[in-house]
């Protein structure tokens, strides 16, 4: 599943975010993580993060909320364009054909994090936070993506351990602080969508 959008990401109107602080007291995002927290606890499922422009923000967001260690396996910054594919398992092939801020590597990011840390779910961003623009890329360009963890080898007939891939791009506006705080609550909402398809 695929698809693009940069609408309904609710953003401070002057486009400048209010930083860290205030996602972590979101009434909003705190809510939509206490039912993230029910649905996957329910079903045995846990997730993990791979972030690279957030900065461990994703993480940081969802660990503020009580009861996450029941979902939450752990995270990666893989910042730097090395880091994705030592640590996170991004392909050398896709990094040097695609870069660091494309579709392919947000993808290969999701469901890497999600094998190396056990997690049924992998959720990964990787983009351009600014102001400068990178590979080409504006500053706003984000890749957002959610995987489940590949099934075991030899397991594809079976329905229920398919992977499931969602990703996005999205084109934000605003500050450096705006976009990042944009990039976490999309990434966020995308988790919850995908994992109550």
């Amino acid at each position: 599943m695929t698809d693009t959008m940069a609408k309904g990401i609710r953003t401070p109107s002057s486009g400048q975010a209010g930083g860290p602080g205030d996602l972590l007291a979101d009434p909003d995002l705190q809510e939509l993580i206490a039912g993230l927290i029910e649905t996957l606890s329910a079903r045995g499922e846990s997730v993990a993060t791979a972030e690279s422009l957030t900065g461990g923000l994703i993480g940081a967001v969802l660990t503020s909320v009580p009861g996450v260690s029941a979902i939450f396996r752990g995270g990666v910054i893989s910042y730097a364009t090395d880091l994705k594919a030592a640590l996170v398992g991004v392909s050398e092939r896709t990094l040097a054909e695609h870069g660091a801020v494309a579709q392919l590597t947000a993808v290969e990011m999701a469901l890497g994090i999600a094998e190396r840390c056990d997690a049924t779910w992998g959720v990964a961003v990787t983009g351009v936070a600014g102001p400068d623009e990178q590979e080409g890329h504006p500053a706003g360009t984000v890749f957002t993506a959610v995987a489940r963890k590949p099934p075991a080898a030899g397991s594809w007939d079976d329905q229920h351990t398919d992977s499931v891939v969602c990703v996005r791009q999205l084109a934000l506006h605003g500050d450096r602080a705006a976009v990042r705080e944009q990039t976490v609550r999309a990434s966020l909402r995308q988790l919850q969508q995908v994992c109550q398809a």
